[in-house]
């Protein structure tokens, strides 16, 4: 099966691109939600996490305490490096029976907001980069989610830079408001049929 990756800076509108694949028949796997689940449902990776961030990690009906692990990993770069190495194989492993299941699929998408901060674009044939200017992506966020413009670039710096996944990127979809985002789609979508048929 012919994988791509796809990320994007925070408020780069990566889920509204993500919903154009879907409505042409692409499955997309969004990691972030996958991840959420495997931290539930994966009894070996919650034990790891007890283990590693204590029980109060979870609460009595097995739900994570989602407040007392951020409060953890927010500003400590080490706590959340185990965090992540606990939890990205049991994602990237989520990925896998996922795809298995997509049989009658050209090609699939896996959405990760660190793509290439995990790694993961690497289990991807091609990756796509959803990019748009920094004032834009604030001036979104800030009224999606009602937080501040502080919050938002805080956010945005514990991210790689636009710079640098741009040179990781095979492919970019340009946000600006200012071009149409459904053409550079259907454009990628007819190159990806193409390449995914080249290899099947």
């Amino acid at each position: 099966m012919f994988k791509v990756g796809i990320t994007g800076n925070i408020g780069s509108g990566k889920t509204t691109v993500c919903k154009i694949f879907e409505v042409l028949g692409i499955p997309v796997f969004y990691a972030d939600d996958a991840a959420k689940e495997v931290m539930i449902a994966d009894a070996e990776l919650v034990a790891s996490i007890k283990q590693t961030f204590g029980n109060e990690a979870y609460f009595a009906d097995g739900s994570l305490n989602r407040k007392y692990i951020a409060a953890i990993v927010f500003n400590n770069k080490d706590e959340l490096v185990k965090l992540n190495e606990l939890v990205h194989p049991a994602t990237f492993s989520a990925f896998d029976k996922w795809v298995k299941n997509q049989k009658h699929a050209p090609y699939v998408l896996k959405e990760a907001a660190i793509l290439f901060e995990s790694d993961s674009y690497k289990l991807c044939d091609r990756s796509i980069m959803v990019t748009a200017p920094l004032d834009i992506r604030i001036k979104r966020v800030t009224q999606r989610d009602g937080i501040t413009a502080d919050e938002v670039k805080s956010r945005n710096d514990r991210q790689f830079s636009e710079e640098k996944k741009l040179t990781l990127a095979n492919d970019v979809i340009i946000n600006d408001d200012t071009q149409l985002v459904i053409p550079q789609v259907l454009k990628l979508h007819k190159l990806y049929l193409t390449i995914a048929q080249q290899n099947s």
